[in-house]
């Protein structure tokens, strides 16, 4: 009967994960055709769009999802996928712009109130942000967090959710392309993302010798050689995206700043 149970409840947690999958994938359609009048929308966007809901839905429900409770390496990719390389694809789709392109003019002004809020402020500047996602980890791998994250649906579903959220936000905070009122300096984001890729690393090295408890030596080394070297193809590309927005911001200034011929 506990079996059984068990079985019903993960059931049930990877079906209310293709639920909402799919409105997030039925809701970026709903604004872009709320939004069409507006002029065109960037058809990479979309793809960004679909690609970071495919990856977080390839994390959370599947094959992969039911190795990962089981095999540490195969949770390891799918918390690649979901805490890193989903949070970029989405950020970089621009969700909050389609927003506010897509909703009446009361309710826009009402979200770009929301955003400019104190406690928004707090959590998207890029030290709370960076702290809430390389934290989060320590936290998850160096308690008996993650040994009770496979035992408990409600244990992982908060988890999954956090890694999910957090990234995302990290990724906002960091290189994000939408309008962004509490927007770090270019030094902050690049001093917070160094920071979090040597905090990333050096948990990745930790777990190659500490491996959480019930989880064999071999498992582990996999495991945390595909968090480092996974996390660093992440990594690198968001490096990329900062120093391109860095570079596209910079030019202009330069132009005007060039005394004319």
């Amino acid at each position: 009967m506990t079996h059984h149970h068990g079985t019903t409840g993960w059931a049930l947690l990877e079906g209310a994960v293709l639920v909402l999958l799919a409105l997030a994938a039925v809701g970026w359609a709903a604004g872009l055709w709320a939004a069409r009048h507006r002029g065109p929308w960037p058809v990479h966007r979309t793809v960004l769009w679909f690609a970071g809901l495919l990856c977080a839905g390839t994390a959370l429900v599947g094959p992969l999802a039911q190795a990962a409770r089981t095999g540490f390496t195969a949770h390891m990719a799918g918390h690649l996928l979901l805490g890193m390389l989903a949070p970029l694809l989405l950020v970089l789709a621009a969700p909050v712009t389609l927003a506010l392109r897509a909703l009446p003019v009361a309710r826009a002004r009402a979200v770009s109130r929301a955003l400019r809020r104190p406690p928004v402020r707090a959590v998207a500047h890029p030290v709370t942000a960076g702290a809430l996602n390389a934290g989060g980890l320590w936290v998850l791998y160096g308690t008996g967090l993650y040994g009770q994250l496979h035992a408990s649906v409600a244990v992982h579903a908060a988890v999954h959710l956090h890694v999910l959220l957090a990234g995302c936000v990290f990724t906002a905070a960091v290189a994000g392309v939408d309008p962004n009122p509490h927007r770090g300096s270019f030094r902050l984001r690049a001093a917070v993302l160094v920071g979090f890729v040597a905090a990333h690393s050096a948990l990745a090295k930790h777990l190659y010798g500490h491996p959480p408890d019930g989880v064999e030596a071999s498992d582990a080394r996999a495991g945390a050689q595909l968090m480092y070297y996974g996390g660093d193809v992440v990594d690198v590309a968001l490096i990329v995206v900062l120093f391109a927005q860095w570079y596209a911001a910079r030019g202009p200034r330069e132009r005007a700043a060039r005394p004319v011929a």
